[in-house]
């Protein structure tokens, strides 16, 4: 872990609260990210999460806005800019940029299927575009393509890429992912699974991207606050609490079923609703409400409600 980068710590992928209409809720929004700056906590808008796919370019803006009037100079503040379409994704890391965003976060487009070379020349090219720091993201589960880690090791040399989320699982990946950049001041590289966490810090990543953290930011605050010490006994014991937590929601769901079921546990926190974007939807009762009644059992049964 370096010191003296700011691309570093327990990042969360926020997710995108939304009410009946589909319009941005401004105030879960403002919640949400309160919560996280009590833990010292980065929020990442418009990630896997925060269902950035299925989200207009206004909504995205509408998010950047209200978390910026919330975290601005209190954290880093990424934001998602994925899009298949180049001239969009740089549309929106100049938009958002200019809403306040420290950094942009972008996977490759996820509809062609495409080359090591077409990937190496895309990624080149939107990084030489963008006006502010550019973090990759590598998630095979939604684009179908792994980024080679010999064209990530290029592009870290590029000035304007910062670092690697990766949430590919995959953990002879991550060994040589770390073997190359763990001791680059410059570039950091950040684990998206989550699942992992406490191995990937212990072994030199710089910092966790949970989705879990959404409702329990400060279980991954204080897993990565024993990783910095040293308390790997601590850190290992966190890791098996917020694996349980993640199985809450994720266990035998889609991923598209596991964020509707996110989105009831973040209501039981009293955070935001329970609204969705198609094609993804909300659970339908009586589901729904015996899955919120035994949210909040397993939720009270580890004093977290």
């Amino acid at each position: 872990m370096k010191e003296n980068n700011r691309y570093k710590g327990v990042i969360v992928p926020m997710i995108s609260p939304l009410k009946d209409d589909f319009t941005v809720d401004t105030e879960a929004v403002g919640r949400i990210v309160d919560n996280f700056l009590r833990y010292d906590v980065a929020p990442f808008i418009g990630g896997t999460t925060g269902e950035a796919s299925s989200l207009s370019i206004p909504q995205k803006e509408e998010l950047v806005k209200a978390t910026v009037a919330h975290a601005k100079s209190k954290a880093v503040i990424y934001a998602g800019i994925a899009s298949n379409c180049i001239v969009e994704t740089v549309d929106m890391a100049k938009r958002f940029a200019d809403l306040g965003a420290d950094v942009v976060v972008a996977n490759v487009p996820s509809y062609y299927p495409i080359t090591d070379a077409q990937a190496a020349k895309y990624c080149e090219s939107l990084a030489d575009a963008c006006p502010v720091p550019l973090i990759f993201y590598n998630i095979t589960a939604t684009t179908g393509y792994s980024i080679p880690l010999d064209i990530v090791d290029k592009l870290s040399y590029h000035p304007n890429v910062v670092g690697l989320k990766d949430s590919e699982r995959d953990v002879e990946r991550l060994d040589q992912a770390l073997k190359l950049w763990k001791d680059r001041p410059d570039f950091v590289h950040l684990i998206g699974w989550a699942a992992i966490s406490s191995y990937a810090l212990k072994n030199g990543s710089d910092g966790i991207v949970p989705s879990t953290g959404n409702f329990t930011p400060e279980l991954y605050a204080d897993l990565y606050a024993n990783a910095l010490k040293g308390n790997w006994d601590e850190a290992d014991r966190l890791q098996e609490l917020t694996n349980k937590l993640g199985a809450l929601y994720q266990k035998d769901r889609t991923l598209g079923e596991s964020l509707a079921a996110l989105k009831v546990v973040m209501k039981v926190k009293e955070l935001c609703g329970t609204q969705v974007m198609p094609p993804i939807y909300q659970m339908e009762e009586p589901a729904e409400t015996a899955y919120r009644l035994d949210v909040i059992a397993f939720l009270k049964n580890l004093n977290l409600l």
